[in-house]
């Protein structure tokens, strides 16, 4: 996999990554498909500071995709970001997450993060996995606090400290 950051021509390449999580119900909590549309803002809402890379296969396809994100929005919490991977489903299960997760370690404090948070629902056990395996510790849980299908999921909170 080659990361670079994402172009606006990869709008739908993200989208249609992030679209394939939602019918698993352990991702995301979004429960119909999005549109290229309806993630433009967010697109855009992307900064030198806070970007969003593509990791491409060896087709140059994109296959995956690292958000970071701005933590609440105050200025206390400027060294604090959150992290997003999506996977392309082909490529699940094959170390992609563990190569995308080194990545966004390696590119993090160069953007000025201390602290990297995930979101993770609690019976997302790959990812929170994933995220433990790489020093990430839990820091917080809503429990319940997702309802998808008539049940109710917890939203865990993965946290690491960067320096």
């Amino acid at each position: 996999m080659t990361l670079r950051l994402a172009e606006h021509k990869d709008l739908e390449a993200v989208v249609a990554i992030y679209n394939s999580t939602i019918a698993s119900r352990m991702v995301t909590a979004d429960i119909e498909p999005v549109t290229p549309e309806d993630r433009m803002e967010w697109f855009l809402g992307h900064t030198e500071a806070r970007p969003l890379y593509v990791a491409e296969d060896e087709n140059g396809n994109v296959a995956a995709w690292i958000s970071f994100e701005t933590f609440y929005g105050r200025p206390a919490y400027n060294k604090t970001a959150e992290v997003s991977i999506y996977i392309d489903e082909a490529c699940r299960g094959k170390g992609a997450g563990s190569y995308l997760l080194q990545e966004a370690l390696r590119i993090a404090p160069d953007l000025g993060i201390r602290s990297l948070m995930a979101f993770i629902f609690g019976h997302n056990k790959p990812s929170l996995k994933l995220f433990e395996k790489h020093g990430f510790a839990e820091w917080g849980l809503f429990p319940g606090i997702a309802e998808m299908d008539g049940k109710r999921y917890d939203l865990k909170i993965l946290g690491r400290e960067l320096s």
